[in-house]
């Protein structure tokens, strides 16, 4: 066995204790505005980190890869494990397992078994050109494939030598839409967690301002249940397998607003297989 499938040459020192690190930092998480999250700085170990930046591909070079252009969004994406090198692989395959697994556990309080998606339905390595951007959404409620109910998604930002100029600031925003709460410049080695209910709003909203040859790079890694609280969503919204959008009351333009109702309708009159099969499409 090699060495990086270790997972003491992956963590920092100071996190290989999970437990106790669960147990130290639960009440922060769970008493969080504006709704349960935390963000841990030099969660791996630097070495180790860097070899998963080597490994990280250009996803705009890839026609098989995932580009979103659209009103809400301007990013790259991976599909599933492709592209990802050997230490990569193994960095998933240990943060979808047990051990990480009773961490996360132990640290959302979350009471439904957490379990893992191999599939790595919207996540893995996502990647943001200077003037992409993410508008801010809640994530679809379902996943596509088994119908589970996503709960947490873990964020581990690669962007070494970030300067707080170039933005790319990942924001937590008011359930209410009010105002930003949260902004986390996504420098590297920083990892982010957060609970997905109907109204944790999220994203990157204001255009990427990094110069030439740089990007706002990421790996997400998504965790779910089988069956969830009733109080975190609207009865409306619990089989809901598309992302939902919303614009910034006078800061993102009308075309937005137009695209999102238009959006939100099909969502709400075409049956979910229909809505599956576009999301599939959309996707190749």
């Amino acid at each position: 066995m090699q060495h990086i499938l270790s997972p003491e040459a992956m963590l920092a020192e100071s996190f290989a204790d999970l437990q106790e690190v669960a147990r130290r930092y639960h009440p922060l998480y769970a008493n969080a505005r504006p709704f349960p999250n935390i963000y841990f700085d030099d969660f791996f170990q630097e070495d180790f980190l860097r070899e998963i930046l080597a490994e990280f591909p250009d996803l705009a070079a890839r026609k098989d890869n995932i580009y979103y252009n659209n009103p809400n969004e301007n990013k790259h994406a991976g599909k599933g494990e492709t592209d990802m090198g050997p230490h990569t692989l193994a960095l998933v395959r240990y943060l979808n397992s047990q051990p990480f697994l009773e961490f996360l556990q132990a640290l959302t309080g979350i009471e439904e078994t957490l379990i893992p998606d191999p599939y790595l339905e919207g996540g893995g390595f996502h990647e943001i050109k200077p003037g992409g951007f993410l508008k801010l959404h809640v994530d679809f409620h379902k996943h596509r494939l088994t119908n589970l109910d996503r709960r947490l998604n873990l964020l581990i930002y690669l962007n070494e030598d970030w300067d707080e100029s170039y933005g790319g600031h990942f924001e937590l925003w008011e359930r209410d839409m009010s105002r930003c709460a949260v902004k986390i410049l996504p420098v590297f080695n920083r990892v982010a967690l957060f609970s997905t209910t109907g109204d944790s709003w999220h994203g990157h909203p204001d255009p990427l301002t990094c110069p030439p040859g740089r990007s706002r790079k990421s790996l997400a890694l998504y965790y779910y249940t089988n069956g969830r609280p009733k109080s975190e969503l609207k009865a409306s919204e619990r089989a809901r397998i598309t992302t939902t959008f919303v614009e910034r009351k006078g800061m993102d333009s009308p075309a937005m607003r137009r695209y999102n109702t238009m959006v939100n309708l099909a969502n709400r009159i075409l049956p979910a297989s229909v809505v599956r099969f576009i999301k599939k499409f959309r996707n190749t």
